[in-house]
């Protein structure tokens, strides 16, 4: 009975959690006719290509993709080159009194700011410098907001990792930036697939300072390209749901292929003894 139990409520989690992402699927292949049929078609129903078609054709969900996707990924980059030393200073060397327990903090705290109260200094900050509608405004912007989560994530991670491990690496004559890049980082490969893996979700996703920061095509991310196809007139529900399913794809081809690092020990049989 336990095991029926387990069983029922997994697949009752498992229903929850696919269901509004089959039915996003299936509006993008859906003909508007069949959209809002009552009661309504999960299964037999004519599939269609023109949503996908339509939003494609005029460039603008192109354009958006590439946005995404350059923004992302080098805000991601840079908040590890950033975070990770940081991460790493603050676990391994020496500070005076609980001066790294409180500069980590100080850096956390940034995370409990409400985002929606920066917006107006923000705008205010890059239209000084010339940074309004540009690519390179959100990835500053997006930096920031990453960098204090890929330092407590990095920091809990290197915590973890035996000391020892380093120390033979400067014994052998190699220097600690050398035992960081050559011994420790290789180790924490699974904390590090984590931690890109949540900064390119949150700069993937991220709507707000994307609608506020850029408002002109050459810069609009996906996720605004996706809230455009709510129109004054009419909202376009199969546009909007092949946008939609076409946003999700590369966040999951990439959590696919960090998912092997992020199954891994930390560092079982690092350490004999």
């Amino acid at each position: 009975m336990k095991s029926a139990l387990r069983y029922v409520f997994a697949l009752l989690a498992l229903t929850a959690a696919v269901a509004p992402i089959y039915w996003l699927v299936t509006i993008s292949i859906k003909r508007d006719i069949d959209q809002f049929a009552v009661p309504p078609l999960w299964f037999h129903f004519q599939p269609t290509a023109r949503h996908y078609v339509e939003s494609f054709s005029d460039g603008n969900l192109a354009r958006s993709l590439w946005n995404s996707t350059f923004v992302a990924s080098l805000s991601t980059v840079l908040a590890l080159l950033v975070g990770v030393p940081a991460a790493y200073g603050l676990e391994r060397l020496r500070w005076p009194r609980d001066w790294s327990q409180k500069i980590g903090f100080w850096i956390l705290s940034t995370r409990m700011l409400p985002p929606i109260v920066t917006i107006v200094p923000l705008f205010l900050m890059l239209r000084g410098a010339g940074l309004l509608n540009s690519r390179l405004g959100l990835i500053i912007v997006y930096t920031a907001f990453n960098l204090p989560f890929v330092v407590w994530m990095m920091q809990g991670f290197f915590r973890e990792i035996p000391r020892e491990l380093e120390e033979a690496a400067m014994m052998d004559g190699d220097s600690r930036i050398g035992a960081l890049v050559r011994v420790v980082l290789p180790v924490a490969k699974p904390g590090l697939a984590a931690t890109v893996v949540f900064c390119l979700i949150v700069a993937w996703n991220e709507f707000l300072f994307a609608l506020i920061l850029t408002q002109t095509a050459a810069s609009t991310t996906l996720p605004v390209a996706i809230a455009s196809r709510v129109t004054q007139y009419e909202i376009k529900w199969g546009a909007m749901s092949a946008a939609g399913v076409v946003a999700m794809v590369p966040v999951l081809v990439f959590a696919g292929l960090a998912q092997r690092y992020l199954a891994r020990g930390m560092s079982l049989g690092a350490v004999k003894g």
